[in-house]
Order: structure tokens, then C-alpha cells, then sequence
């Protein structure tokens, strides 16, 4: 029992000098990003943090297609499966920071003959179990660990990067899809203008009314406008099928429409706060900063590696031929090994270097990173806001359009116009509806791309 006890002695010595040994290397530090503006370009009063998606995409069925590819899509689900190899590899660094417990039962019988006639068998019993601990002394280990936990919530945050991207994606994809539906209606209601002008020029033309011209312009533009049909359609089987694989389903069936494109929610505003808490909530910052993390992780290993290791082996247990006196021969002991370089021609010292210039690297892309969230957000807020100037003049150029092309047509059936001149008026309230649309569109993807890149989007 002595011997237990000198045993359990040294361990706890082991453990004392483990628990206050110094963590040689670099204490990560995060860098200073130098004349960093204090506001974006346009500063609202507010956060788009307590937006939720679901509070911004209004059309229930967008939102059950966000909802379909948070679950479904298959990036979700490599990400999810990345977290969860992540941890577990998290878990082996940690575990490295403790003892590792082993046990061995074994049992031999061996025969033994020496040139005679006498033959000789040799049992041996034994079962132990052995310690094995490399004690942390210059921090190593636990370099080793804040790296792993770096690593893994590089993952987390990618993630959630990812989730981010996937809502714009559909989202935007959604809205396009709306938008062409509105455009072939567009093209349809056109298109039975078409056929009515049709008739109409071909009963004056047949009355003597008027030449053959106006009547075969009016063929002209009828044609013209059921060529549009058959690409508009391709484009909207197209998106559709890109809807099904962002939601993570075969795409066999007809997409679900909710609210018309010009019935879609957009904010008049959304509110931009400021640099330092948008920087704090962006995923791909977050995990910039974990990389960096990461790295000076890895400079510290490599520094401990110059010096020695300290490591800790025992063994207790039994050994003896019988089995009934098995307890009364107890085996024990205890090692300790101090290995370390002497020579190598500067091979650890080199690692050392380069590990340094990788965390050199990773603090001009987490700087380059910032730089970009900038731009992002600045290029967004200048879209939503020309995209929206550029709806409202559409709007007006619609409306001017539409007014045209009615008092072209009752001008023209009282007699003071020509046909020609009604069809003029028809191309451009044509022509100014499509744009419409796509202003409609183009506001609603700014708003998208302005809600991403302001962090909106983590929660529903």
C-alpha cells in the first residue's frame, strides 16, 4: 500500500507542476484594423439584427422554401456533418491535456525443452494497468487545444455564412421566378392586344378604310410578340428547377407561387447600424478572426516544440503463474523521460518561423476581410438606394406610357391618327411595363443583397 501511495504522491506533484506551468508563446492579441470609419456611407438609426427573415420575406410560401433549404440543402447538410467531424476532432485535442489510462490481462503457457527428455511448461498470469501522461510544461498541449477549439467554431461559423447566402439565394431566386410569371402575363395581355388590333386593321383594311400597310405592321408586331413566349417560359422552367435544388428536392413537380412580384414586402428602409457591430455579427468575419486564432495557435505549438517534453509512464498491477496467488504478487512502476533537440540543424526553429508568416498571412486576410465587408455593405446601400430612385421613375414613365398609348387608341378610332402611331404608343407602354417589372425586381434584390450584407438573416 506504500508504494500505491508513493504512486498517487508523485501523480499529484505531476499534476500541480501541469496546472501552474507557463504557456510559453505569443498571446493572441486581435489586430487593430487602422482608419476604420466609424458609420457606412448611409447611417440609419436601428439594427437589421432585429429584422428576422421571416419578418422581411412576407410571402408564406418564400418562406416555407427558406425553411425547406435550411433543412434540405445539401451545403446545409455537408456544413452540419463538418460541424459534427469538427467536434470530435475538438474532443482529441482536449483529451490530450489528461492522462491516458490503459489495462492488459494476459496469460501464456510456455513449453520449454533443452535437449532432453525432460520437458518443462512455463505459465505465466499477469494484468496491469498502466498511466501514460505527457505533462504540458511549456503549454503545447494546450496550444494544441485552442487551435482545435478555433478550428471548430471556424465551422460553426461557416454555417452560418452559408445560411446567410442560401436565404439570399432563394430569395432572390423567388423573386425572379415572380418576375418572369409577371412578364409572361405582361406578354399575354400583349399579346391579345395584338390579335384584337389585328382584326380591328383587317376589317378597316377590308372596309377600304386604309392601305394594306397598317394591317400587315399589325401581323408584324403579332408575330413579334408570341417570339418572346417560348425563351420566357425555358427561363422559368429554368428557375424553377434551380428552387428545387436550393431546397435539396428532385425538381418533379410545378414550383408554388405566392403574392404577385408587385405585392412583394419591401421596407422603405432598413436600418444600418453601426461598422463595429455588423463586423461583430458577420459569420465570414467571426470566422476570419478564428483562423487567425488558429494560427497563432499552431506559431505557440511550433515554439514548444524547441524545448524539452516531459512524459510520465506507470504501471500497477499482478503477475504470477497461479492464479490463487495472483494477489499476493503485485508489479508497479513508475518512469518519467525528459526528451528534447539538441541538434538539427534549426529544423524547429524554421517551423517555428514559417508558422509565424502563416499567422502573418491570416492577419492580411482577416484585415482584407474587413475591407471587403465595407465595400459590400457601401456597394449594397448604393444599390438599394439608386435601384429604388430607379423604380420610382419606371413608375412614372409607366404611367406617362399608359396614358399614351389610350389616348392613341381613341385618337386613332375617331380618325386623327394613323394605325401606325397606335402601335408606336402599344411598343412603348410594351417596352415600359417589362422595365417596370424589372426595376420591381432589381429593388427587391438590393433589399436582399443590402439584408446579407448587413447580417441579416442568422435569426427567423
Amino acid at each position: 500500500m506504500s508504494k500505491i501511495k508513493s504512486l498517487y504522491i508523485v501523480l499529484v506533484f505531476f499534476s500541480l507542476l501541469f496546472f501552474s506551468a507557463c504557456k510559453a508563446g505569443q498571446k493572441y492579441v486581435r489586430p487593430v484594423a487602422e482608419d476604420m470609419p466609424a458609420v457606412f456611407y448611409d447611417l440609419k438609426e436601428g439594427s437589421v439584427a432585429d429584422i428576422g427573415w421571416s419578418t422581411l420575406y412576407k410571402d408564406s410560401v418564400l418562406q416555407n422554401l427558406i425553411n425547406e433549404a435550411l433543412e434540405h440543402n445539401k451545403d446545409m447538410l455537408v456544413a452540419t456533418a463538418r460541424i459534427k467531424e469538427m467536434v470530435a476532432n475538438k474532443r482529441i485535442s482536449f483529451a490530450g491535456l489528461f492522462p491516458e489510462l490503459g489495462m492488459e490481462v494476459a496469460g501464456q503457457r510456455e513449453f520449454l525443452n533443452y535437449g532432453g527428455d525432460t520437458k518443462k511448461y512455463s505459465p505465466e498470469l499477469r494484468a496491469n494497468v498502466g498511466i501514460s501522461w505527457e505533462l504540458d510544461v511549456w503549454g503545447k498541449l494546450r496550444w494544441e487545444n485552442e487551435a482545435g477549439i478555433a478550428a471548430y467554431l471556424q465551422t460553426v461559423e461557416a454555417k452560418r455564412a452559408l445560411q446567410l447566402t442560401i436565404i439570399s439565394q432563394v430569395a432572390q431566386s423567388y423573386f425572379e421566378l415572380r418576375t418572369f410569371d409577371k412578364e409572361l402575363e405582361i406578354i399575354h395581355q400583349t399579346l391579345e392586344a395584338r390579335k384584337e388590333g389585328v382584326h380591328f386593321a383587317k376589317l378597316r383594311y377590308e372596309g377600304g378604310l386604309t392601305s394594306e400597310i397598317p394591317y400587315r405592321q399589325s401581323l408584324v408586331e403579332l408575330a413579334r410578340t408570341e417570339t418572346l413566349i417560348p425563351n420566357l417560359e425555358k427561363k422559368i422552367m429554368l428557375k424553377e428547377n434551380d428552387l428545387f435544388v436550393l431546397t435539396g428536392h428532385f425538381p418533379t413537380e410545378i414550383m408554388k407561387r405566392g403574392e404577385s412580384i408587385k405585392k412583394q414586402y419591401i421596407p422603405a428602409t432598413l436600418p444600418i447600424d453601426l461598422p463595429s457591430d455588423v463586423l461583430k455579427r458577420r459569420p465570414d468575419v467571426i470566422q476570419a478572426e478564428q483562423k487567425l486564432i488558429e494560427a497563432n495557435a499552431k506559431a505557440g505549438v511550433a515554439y514548444t516544440e524547441m524545448f524539452p517534453s516531459l512524459k510520465l509512464t506507470g504501471r500497477l498491477g499482478g503477475e504470477n503463474s497461479e492464479l490463487t496467488d495472483f494477489i499476493k504478487s503485485p508489479t508497479w512502476f513508475i518512469a518519467g523521460s525528459l526528451a528534447g533537440p539538441i541538434f538539427n540543424m534549426g529544423k524547429n526553429k524554421a517551423r517555428h518561423k514559417a508558422a509565424r508568416a502563416k499567422y502573418e498571412q491570416e492577419v492580411h486576410s482577416y484585415e482584407k476581410v474587413i475591407l471587403e465587408v465595407f465595400k459590400e455593405v457601401n456597394n449594397s446601400i448604393i444599390n438599394y438606394k439608386k435601384n429604388k430612385e430607379a423604380r420610382k421613375s419606371r413608375e412614372a414613365l409607366y404611367n406617362s406610357a399608359k396614358s399614351y398609348q389610350e389616348l392613341a387608341k381613341l385618337q386613332y378610332v375617331n380618325g386623327l391618327v394613323s394605325y401606325l402611331d397606335v402601335l408606336d404608343a402599344q411598343r412603348q407602354l410594351f417596352d415600359a411595363e417589362i422595365a417596370l417589372n424589372e426595376a420591381n425586381l432589381n429593388e427587391l434584390v438590393a433589399a436582399v443583397s443590402l439584408y446579407k450584407a448587413l447580417g441579416g438573416g442568422l435569426e427567423k
